[in-house]
């Protein structure tokens, strides 16, 4: 398990930093980002004519594929959040997820959605999956492959076609030779309102951080309220069901699968990462 003394603070392992927003307000996250010691800038999605009628789940590809071609230039690796993330507090003390001296990193999450894990390398690193592109790092290298993978979805189901390009990640870089990393416990929460486009296609339309690293340096969008206690009803309400649905997932086999654990020759490095990760009583 990574603690904080045994890898090195992930604000010291990368370079740039990009916010992807369309028209969200971003100051409180970049304000709490660039104290946390990182170099921020908001690339913002300026409407096209012919978005009329694309999907905005391509739309959303197209925002972080902006990202990826600045990420090509750099020499560290970059983070990238999405509008609605909002770090805990101690963000800036936070150990790297992922290790740093893996020159195959392809992506490593800092907000997970129904993650698994696959295994813990020899340095105390997890490899895993996640879906959901709230919060995450790559590098120039793996952000090749990425800008590959959207103009394949450009192809193939094209602009106006809902497609759940992010579920596929971690099999596309995998089958790359790439490694891709799942943190202890999220860095962060995904604060953003129901996605309709999800429900409308069969699938959950809200997602949340099952367990945090610590409390949150500001209020969620979804939390947004004119009145103190209806906010904080709705933020408690979302971040049980979000405990509960991660417990769910860990004794139903979801997070470390038994043909995983079976077959692994780390048995009891995996066992004490996915049980101590949920043990917090912090929401």
């Amino acid at each position: 398990m990574v603690t904080f003394q045994a890898a090195p603070r992930l604000v010291d392992c990368i370079g740039q930093t990009f916010i992807l927003a369309y028209k969200e307000n971003t100051q409180l996250l970049e304000k709490w980002l660039a104290q946390d010691g990182c170099s921020c800038e908001v690339l913002r999605q300026t409407h096209q004519p012919d978005y009329q009628d694309y999907s905005p789940s391509y739309l959303c590809l197209l925002n972080h594929k902006s990202a990826w071609e600045r990420a090509l230039t750099s020499d560290q690796p970059t983070l990238i959040v999405e509008a609605d993330f909002v770090p805990v507090v101690n963000f800036d003390r936070l150990p790297t997820p992922f290790d740093p001296e893996d020159k195959n990193l392809g992506i490593a999450w800092l907000y997970t959605c129904a993650p698994q894990v696959y295994n813990i390398n020899d340095r105390g690193y997890a490899e895993g999956y996640s879906t959901s592109m709230v919060a995450y790092v790559i590098t120039a290298k793996s952000a090749a492959h990425l800008i590959d993978l959207a103009h394949s979805v450009t192809k193939e189901p094209g602009p106006k076609a809902y497609s759940a390009w992010d579920s596929g990640i971690d099999y596309y870089l995998r089958d790359r030779g790439f490694m891709n990393y799942v943190p202890f416990r999220n860095y962060g929460e995904h604060g953003g309102l129901p996605n309709l486009e999800h429900a409308q296609n069969k699938l959950s339309k809200v997602h949340r951080a099952d367990v945090l690293y610590g409390r949150l340096a500001f209020p969620p969008m979804y939390a947004a309220s004119t009145g103190k206690i209806v906010q904080k009803n709705v933020w408690l309400k979302g971040r049980a069901y979000a405990r509960i649905k991660g417990f769910g997932r860990l004794l139903l086999g979801k997070y470390l699968r038994i043909p995983v654990w079976r077959n692994s020759s780390k048995k009891i490095k995996l066992l004490q990462f996915v049980l101590m990760r949920q043990l917090t009583l912090r929401l």
